[in-house]
């Protein structure tokens, strides 16, 4: 039996390559020197196609996909997917979200320790000998006891309040609704929150709806002895602002694992002692990364079972 054709928009890792290639004839977009004749020529054979958050699905893509129903994508996020086009088209979309949720929130819990002990600066601190030398590193922070508020209380941001209370942390949220059954105290107010809390995790969508959500304002409320912590997009902060907080030290701490212009992180941060700077990694281990995969194939397998 003749497999189903399967159109891959952009690069994937090997072993969701290899287990499309097992129930799928599979044809590679992004290696064809011609992308836009091969699809005019093409498009039709295709009734499902795979990307990612990386590569992402516009409008434009979606008018050439002309017999596609079923788009899978490798990510959670949906903010470089239009998925209201795709919806209008006819065409249905589907993520990994879930088996993510632990590394993601890990990444988080992660972030707000290195930043406080300023683990990054001390390691540096020991290899340039400076320890050797007498000299002292200054005391860090600790986040027992400590009140941290999470923008954003999905999925994820669940998780990372489940593991800062295993840390003594009392935690507090901010969401457009206050959610029914939390037993976290909900802040109406982000700019409040944000005088009020030692740190401030940002763990909500990306998109027009939450750009520049982290606001200078609020950045400013969490102030120089607080800790900014952003495995959200990097879309939700005003880079900017947060930025020109962290070189005058009126921020006092940051974890980013994410940013605007991706790849290309601030080159003015590079030189900070109170920032600590990941390349997106949030759900980037080899667990979570098969668990993603074997997401994308289910849900063409579903779609295809009528499921």
């Amino acid at each position: 039996m003749p497999k189903q054709p399967l159109l891959i928009l952009g690069p994937l890792m090997p072993y969701l390559i290899e287990e499309l290639g097992k129930k799928y004839e599979i044809e590679k977009l992004y290696e064809e020197k011609d992308a836009l004749g091969f699809l005019q020529a093409n498009a039709g054979r295709f009734e499902a196609a795979v990307t990612s958050t990386f590569t992402g699905l516009k409008a434009d893509m979606i008018d050439l996909l002309t017999a596609v129903k079923i788009v899978s994508s490798f990510g959670v996020g949906t903010d470089s997917l239009d998925v209201a086009y795709a919806n209008k088209k006819g065409i249905k979309i589907a993520n990994t979200p879930d088996v993510l949720n632990e590394d993601t929130a890990n990444m988080a819990i992660t972030l707000l320790l290195a930043s406080t002990r300023d683990i990054v600066a001390n390691d540096r601190f020991v290899r340039e000998g400076r320890w050797a030398k007498g000299e002292a590193a200054p005391l860090a922070l600790g986040i027992e006891g400590k009140k941290v508020g999470l923008v954003g209380l999905g999925r994820i941001g669940s998780v990372i309040a489940d593991k800062l209370l295993a840390f003594g942390c009392e935690v507090v949220y901010h969401t457009r609704n206050k959610k029914p059954d939390v037993p976290f105290r909900h802040y109406e107010n982000l700019v409040e929150m944000a005088g009020d809390c030692a740190a401030l995790i940002a763990i909500l969508p990306g998109g027009d709806a939450t750009q520049g959500v982290i606001s200078r304002e609020v950045l400013q409320a969490i102030g120089p002895q607080g800790t900014f912590i952003n495995v959200a997009r990097g879309t939700v902060v005003d880079e900017v602002a947060l930025v020109e907080l962290l070189k005058s030290k009126k921020l006092g701490r940051a974890g980013l694992d994410v940013f605007v212009d991706e790849p290309n992180a601030p080159t003015e941060l590079f030189a900070l002692d109170n920032v600590v700077l990941q390349p997106h990694m949030g759900s980037a281990t080899v667990e979570t990364r098969k668990a993603m995969a074997d997401r994308v194939v289910s849900n063409l397998d579903n779609y295809f079972a009528a499921k």
